[in-house]
């Protein structure tokens, strides 16, 4: 069932989970998320990057495999296509192409430009039914080409953008894209719980959650985290298992080349980590 992930994000904030958002490279990566949720029982966001859509050769290519799995694998949880680190332009592509969540980062513009940019595209997007994440601060690391130093949102900037209407928000708290490096100091509770205090029950959105340790997670949670990004750890659980596959000699046994046989399990261990994931955040059961 596609929705929109505003409802499923409040269920969260009330219940003290986070729901997952899993981003998707092809279909392979789509059907193992979907069947995972759909076995758990529990609520999943399905996340685009621009340079995601773009390989899938574009946002209304994903959009229509995205609903037409929904159907055709009767799934009945609840499930949100979200547009992951949306540009202006990209956030009213992904709105035509049927899309029920789109995300506009910001924080790399002045505060001042960031508001005027998210404010025109709450209206618009909330007049379609769709939900809207933005960002403030930084997220570190490399996505897309974007590349953030990892700065700290400032909590004041933070309600800036929240009494702007958007129905979740993402604030940079020292979380990065990608592995986490030997030295990195940890998430910035302090700052977290800051912008909480300011923008009271809105879901907030912690991006770069492979690698961050369990008992951080579990805190950012207790502090209002609704919505944690996995990308880099199903990327990394899938080569590890074609890696393991094709060193094993399976893809010249047989037909063990056939793309079905050859992708299965990576497949089989983003379900692994998705599951992981899922009970991690405490998502299990929630649909």
């Amino acid at each position: 069932m596609l929705v929109s992930a505003t409802e499923m994000l409040k269920k969260a904030v009330e219940g003290h989970y986070a729901v997952g958002q899993f981003n998707i490279n092809n279909l392979e990566w789509t059907k193992a998320i979907l069947a995972t949720a759909q076995e758990l029982n529990s609520p999943v966001i399905l996340g685009v990057s621009e340079g995601a859509g773009k390989y899938m050769t574009g946002f209304k290519t994903v959009s229509a495999m995205v609903k037409a799995m929904i159907e055709e694998m009767n799934i009945t949880v609840p499930v949100a296509l979200h547009l992951d680190h949306g540009t202006y332009d990209g956030c009213y592509k992904c709105i035509k192409a049927g899309f029920s969540s789109i995300m506009f980062d910001g924080s790399h513009y002045a505060i001042e430009e960031n508001v005027e940019k998210t404010k025109e595209l709450v209206k618009v997007a909330h007049a379609m039914g769709l939900s809207i994440e933005a960002e403030v601060g930084s997220i570190g690391g490399e996505e897309d080409g974007v590349i953030g130093m990892g700065e700290c949102a400032d909590p004041n900037e933070c309600k800036m953008i929240a009494d702007l209407g958007v129905d979740f928000l993402a604030a940079g708290i020292g979380n990065i894209h990608g592995k986490y490096p030997a030295n990195w100091q940890g998430l910035s509770f302090e700052t977290l719980a800051a912008v909480k205090e300011k923008v009271g029950d809105l879901p907030l959105v912690l991006h770069g959650g492979t690698g961050i340790p369990a008992d951080m997670i579990k805190k950012a949670i207790d502090l209002g985290v609704a919505k944690i990004n996995v990308n880099t750890e199903c990327q990394l659980s899938f080569a590890d298992a074609t890696r393991k596959y094709v060193e094993a000699g399976k893809d010249l046994e047989g037909k063990g080349f056939d793309p079905r046989k050859l992708l299965a399990p990576g497949a089989e261990a983003i379900k692994a980590t998705v599951k992981e994931k899922m009970e991690l955040f405490g998502s299990v059961g929630k649909a």
